[in-house]
């Protein structure tokens, strides 16, 4: 019965330890989401602060040659891009959730699993339930983490220094988030 008691311990130890690592992830993704959702929001006021500035210029482009023209960025593309990010970041946030939501079930599960007594018939049965729900939870967070090249966030790329005006092409001092 000692042996069978300091077992049961020791798998209730793993088990909490096993919970702290989890609860620690949980944390990083929240951590990560504040930190795109800033950022975001970052953006989002630079971009009101480029549309006020397009609109004072709106007569001054009417002048711009058109191929000049063709080598820039729209605004709807921009735009567009903006929409794909904050897709992606929506995307991000519910998977989040639904981690949590995983966590909480496991969580209840395991409590329980605790709740109720345990005789040396049920303990068998009961450690395997427990190592298919962590393996579950494990490989379950695992492919919601994995990156793929098309749920990137974004991306790095080099911009090209000194920034110029669209429609007068002078130099301006821009200074970007992050």
């Amino acid at each position: 019965d000692e042996e069978l008691l300091k077992s049961i311990q020791a798998t209730v130890v793993r088990v909490e330890g096993d919970c702290e690592q989890l609860t620690y992830v949980t944390g990083s993704l929240r951590d990560d989401h504040r930190q795109h959702q800033k950022d975001i929001e970052a953006l989002f006021q630079s971009l009101e602060g480029l549309e006020k500035k397009a609109d004072k210029e709106d007569l001054l482009l009417l002048k711009v040659d058109k191929a000049a023209l063709g080598s820039k960025v729209s605004c709807a593309h921009f735009d567009a891009s903006m929409e794909s990010l904050e897709d992606r970041l929506r995307e991000l946030l519910r998977r989040v959730s639904g981690q949590e939501q995983h966590w909480q079930e496991a969580q209840q599960q395991f409590s329980a699993a605790l709740d109720s007594k345990l005789d040396r018939l049920e303990l068998g049965p009961f450690q395997k339930q427990l190592e298919d729900t962590w393996a579950k939870i494990i490989k379950d967070l695992r492919d919601e983490l994995s990156v793929k090249p098309d749920d990137a966030a974004g991306i790095k790329q080099q911009v090209l220094v000194p920034y110029k005006c669209l429609s007068c092409d002078r130099q301006l001092n821009v200074q970007v988030p992050g």
